[in-house]
């Protein structure tokens, strides 16, 4: 045999033991049914993200959680797989009545009990599915012993709403809650979703006008008071947030959800000591965070100066999520502090010839600690060198009076904040990341002359992200872009066009 066909050989041998989704699945069902738990899960994790269009193996993974009664984990899998998946998989209507029966939702659970049956009336879980409803039938008749059919049509009507705003739909999701709300004025989860719905739209004003609405008729909500914190971070309202952050101080959730939207919260707006507490606390309790969970307890331990605990998130999120690999806040956040002081590399970017390197240039500025140095060095040229837009935009930067003046409709507000997405997702230690900015920059001027208003800022900034790999030749999924930045691969398709046809 010749060295080279040896070579072929072993190389052959090698790629056959490249672990598979099937192959995870398979350690994952033998680990269940040792009743290992933790190894399954681990396993049916690993292959669900090997594999995420296989319904079996996110109807195993689902199965698992609901067995470690993580029930909202468990419903929101079964549901994608009824949505997305396999429509046809209708014994997970029987499953998502289990978990809601264990929460201790009775009219959920009844619901999707009946829609097995209706669904599949001799399938495997009919036996089991009747038990259910005759159980849960004792805990809930009325007065007249039948559930009620409004019960029926809310739940019914809130699954409808939260598909749209899952799958990026935003203008329809929001058109449906209105309806939900206007019949059921006391349904507190459809306010809320409305907010996002709004605030992914960019109508942040709306979205906090709704939660403010929902806080006078149900004082306390907390996921109101959280998606406000939010909120009122991106509008930059330093005043609100601090008052909201005051309150959340002192507010102890007992259920597990409630600790993490808190902790999630606190991480969001820059207070990492209580985002801390919060997130570590769930992790010792053993609670089996998804990906977002471990980011955000690495970068509350980073900034509280647990780089041991930071270390330790960011592996277990990259072993959900290893495109996150090489993007450690503590590499990123190194880089950028030697980038704030490189003064004379804003100052080249604001003397270029090109418009939008100028733009760059200050949104460097923004970023910088150095401001004053930038401004009153020498090489800073005259302000009134600069055109229109450039003044505009440092006006915006500066935080000068004048900002709301010249941009009432907040389009540069809009444009930056996108900028500070990119910035976010990638930071100055990223080879490309002065290429990346330059770009959008580009695209930002040119939607700015014909009339773009960049609505979803997310939207946009995932497009631009995903169509900057695929113009290199990366191999890079729009499920992960679109992941990554929390929104529908129809949202990412929809923005991608609207970049396209600026160019």
């Amino acid at each position: 045999m010749s060295k080279d066909s040896k070579l072929r050989q072993e190389h052959d041998n090698v790629l056959s033991f490249v672990p598979t989704g099937e192959y995870y699945f398979n350690k994952g069902v033998q680990a269940y049914d040792r009743h290992d738990i933790k190894k399954a899960l681990k396993y049916m994790q690993r292959a669900a993200q090997l594999d995420p269009y296989d319904p079996v193996i996110a109807c195993q993974l689902a199965i698992i959680y609901t067995h470690c009664e993580a029930f909202r984990k468990a419903i929101d899998i079964f549901r994608h797989i009824l949505a997305k998946l396999d429509p046809g998989m209708v014994e997970c209507h029987y499953f998502i009545a289990n978990n809601y029966a264990d929460l201790g939702f009775f009219n959920e659970a009844l619901y999707h009990a009946r829609k097995y049956l209706e669904l599949d009336p001799f399938g495997e879980y009919r036996e089991e599915a009747e038990e259910l409803i005759y159980v849960l039938d004792l805990e809930e008749e009325d007065e007249t012993g039948a559930i009620s059919y409004e019960q029926d049509e809310l739940m019914a009507r809130q699954e409808e709403a939260r598909r749209y705003l899952e799958a990026g739909h935003f203008d329809t999701a929001l058109s449906e809650l209105h309806k939900l709300i206007k019949k059921y004025p006391d349904f507190w989860s459809a306010y809320n979703n409305m907010a996002l719905a709004c605030f992914y739209l960019g109508q942040t004003e709306k979205a906090v006008e709704v939660l403010m609405d929902l806080l006078e008729k149900n004082p306390g909500n907390l996921h109101a008071l959280c998606n406000l914190a939010v909120f009122y971070y991106h509008k930059r309202d330093d005043e609100k947030l601090e008052q909201i952050l005051r309150g959340l101080e002192k507010v102890r959730p007992v259920l597990l959800d409630h600790q993490y939207k808190l902790g999630a919260t606190f991480a969001i707006v820059g207070r990492y000591e209580e985002a801390y507490l919060w997130l570590n606390r769930l992790k010792k309790v053993g609670f089996d965070g998804d990906a977002s969970f471990y980011y955000w307890l690495s970068r509350a331990a980073y900034h509280t100066n647990r780089q041991q605990a930071a270390e330790a998130a960011w592996e277990q999120l990259v072993e959900l999520n290893p495109e996150k690999k090489g993007c450690e806040p503590w590499n990123r956040e190194m880089e950028k502090k030697m980038n704030e002081k490189n003064v004379q590399f804003i100052l080249d970017r604001l003397n270029s010839t090109e418009l939008p390197e100028r733009f760059f240039g200050i949104f460097m500025i923004g970023l910088s600690s150095n401001r004053s140095d930038i401004v009153s060095h020498p090489d800073f040229k005259p302000l009134d060198d600069f055109t229109l837009t450039e003044k505009i935009y440092l006006a915006h930067v500066l935080e000068s009076d004048i900002r709301e003046s010249f941009d009432p409709d907040e389009v540069f507000v809009r444009g930056h904040n996108i900028a500070c997405i990119l910035h976010s997702h990638y930071g100055p230690m990223f080879p490309g990341y002065t290429n990346l900015m330059l770009a959008w920059f580009s695209i930002f001027l040119t939607g700015l002359k014909r009339g773009e208003r960049f609505q979803n800022e997310s939207g946009f900034a995932a497009a631009i992200d995903y169509l900057w790999h695929h113009q290199k030749g990366d191999k890079v999924s729009q499920q992960a872009i679109a992941r990554e930045y929390r929104i529908s691969v129809s949202t990412l398709r929809k923005y991608a066009n609207r970049i396209k046809s600026l160019l």
